[in-house]
């Protein structure tokens, strides 16, 4: 029985090697994705394999190895007589082709092999965009892009973004980018690089190449947003107002300034900023201000924190001034958010 089993090894390698040389002259030719659902995607040359993916994998005149082959949780495929699994996550189609033929040649299976990949079913080619922008969903990205690349596909930022993207990594993106030698001689991914934060601000001002940094299928965009305060009540302009960072210093006077001042009917006396206190019995507490000696300079301009409501209230409405809280928080409802 073990002769037998040899001798089927031997005719099957002696019928590759035949197969090799009769293929010689034959061209392989880059990789494709084609989309097993209703939408089929055009062929990219950046398209990057990722694992669960299946792919079909073509040996010229070798029909023995060509059929499909799903890439493992970890990345690899396991070929027909390689002595190791090949690392498949995170290659192009043709990458991965040449490194098929490199193997096959490196251990005298075929002298000239030649090899097409195709990517015929992909789950993982997509950006999740969330946080402040205009529209947060899940894009498919089937090749390297850039950051500005998928804001722009998430048609822009929210009114209250604020100046940081956060970028959490996924799988392709750390064997592509974040993999390094560890003491044993493996390859691990370094735990304090699995984010990177990017400088929204200065990307937007300056357009530094440096700051519009790859992103690549897996990884999730998360556009921070800002502290807001709002402005309610007997002012000009009222509305939520971005801070540029949640250690920026708004004070009520500048919070005033912000929303073109008072009207000539506010009740300076009677303001109040309306905090949200998890400890207190509704959730959030009243802190008087009399603007009208705030802006004599004969009391302290008190600091705005984020989600502050400063509430002016206007002679009209003194009937609720016993409801501030409520009428405040019903003001800022479908409030406009300004930006500076």
């Amino acid at each position: 029985m073990r002769r037998m089993f040899w001798i089927a090894g031997v005719i099957l390698a002696l019928n590759l090697h035949a197969a090799s040389d009769q293929g010689a002259a034959v061209k392989p030719t880059g990789g494709t994705l084609s989309n097993t659902g209703a939408n089929a995607v055009s062929a990219n040359s950046d398209f990057l394999i990722t694992p669960d993916d299946l792919l079909e994998i073509v040996v010229f005149d070798v029909p023995q190895m060509s059929r499909p082959y799903r890439v493992s949780p970890s990345g690899f495929i396991v070929f027909p007589l390689l002595p190791k699994p090949i690392e498949a996550a995170g290659m192009t189609p043709v990458q991965l082709s040449e490194a098929i033929a490199t193997e096959l040649r490196s251990a005298g299976i075929l002298s000239n092999p030649q090899v097409n990949v195709e990517v015929k079913e992909s789950r993982l080619h997509s950006v999740a965009v969330t946080g402040a922008v205009k529209k947060p969903q899940i894009y498919q990205v089937f090749g390297r892009t850039t950051l500005l690349d998928v804001l722009s596909q998430a048609e822009g930022l929210a009114p209250e973004a604020g100046n940081t993207v956060i970028i959490t990594r996924g799988e392709i993106a750390l064997r592509r980018l974040l993999l390094q030698p560890s003491a044993g001689g493996e390859q691990t991914a370094d735990p304090a690089l699995r984010t990177t934060a990017v400088d929204l601000k200065g990307l937007m001002e300056t357009g530094d190449p440096a700051l519009n940094v790859e992103i690549y299928p897996g990884d999730r965009v998360t556009v921070q947003r800002a502290g807001v305060i709002y402005v309610v009540g007997a002012v000009n302009r009222p509305g939520g107002f971005p801070m540029s960072d949640d250690h920026e210093d708004i004070t009520v006077l500048k919070a005033v300034a912000l929303a073109q001042d008072l009207k000539s009917t506010a009740i300076r006396g009677k303001a109040v900023i309306i905090r949200k206190n998890p400890r207190s019995p509704e959730g959030h507490e009243e802190i008087p201000v009399d603007l009208k000696k705030v802006l004599a300079r004969r009391a302290l301009d008190p600091s705005m924190q984020p989600g502050d409501i400063l509430f002016v209230p206007d002679s009209p409405g003194q009937k609720a001034l016993s409801r501030l809280a409520e009428a405040a928080v019903q003001a800022t409802t479908g409030i406009i958010i300004w930006h500076r």
